[in-house]
């Protein structure tokens, strides 16, 4: 596991290198977003596709300049068309919504659980083997 600058998210092992998957334990600050940002971009030039993990344990928001950061909206932007699954474990209801309405147009299949569930979370991407292109 590593850390981001700010600690309020971590990086979560995960089973196969194409399975990013992260922890979101605080406040999220414009540090700790571009440290996210340039795994998923690194992962996405790597692998072509790959499948997304995030963990909300005690998410508290973000900070604005961690909303508005030009690399990571520019990162998320791309992630369209490199993401097949999009798992969140424990995102607040106003997030699942978002989660939600975002897999009926985007092409990512996108799924949440109950923080809870975290386990359920990780058979369900267990089961969907690896993202190839």
């Amino acid at each position: 596991m590593s850390a981001a600058p700010d600690g309020s998210i971590i990086r979560r092992d995960a089973p196969r290198p194409d399975l990013i998957a992260f922890e979101i334990k605080d406040r999220i600050t414009k540090p700790d977003i571009e440290w996210m940002s340039s795994i998923a971009d690194a992962a996405m030039t790597t692998h072509g596709k790959i499948d997304m993990l995030l963990i909300m344990s005690n998410y508290e928001g973000s900070d604005l300049g961690a909303r508005f950061d030009g690399y990571a909206s520019g990162v998320m932007a791309r992630s369209v068309a490199h993401i097949r699954n999009y798992v969140v474990v424990g995102a607040p209801m106003f997030a699942r919504a978002m989660i939600t309405l975002s897999g009926a147009v985007l092409p990512v299949e996108t799924k949440t659980f109950d923080l809870s569930e975290e386990a359920a979370a990780w058979a369900y991407l267990a089961e969907a083997g690896p993202a190839k292109d």
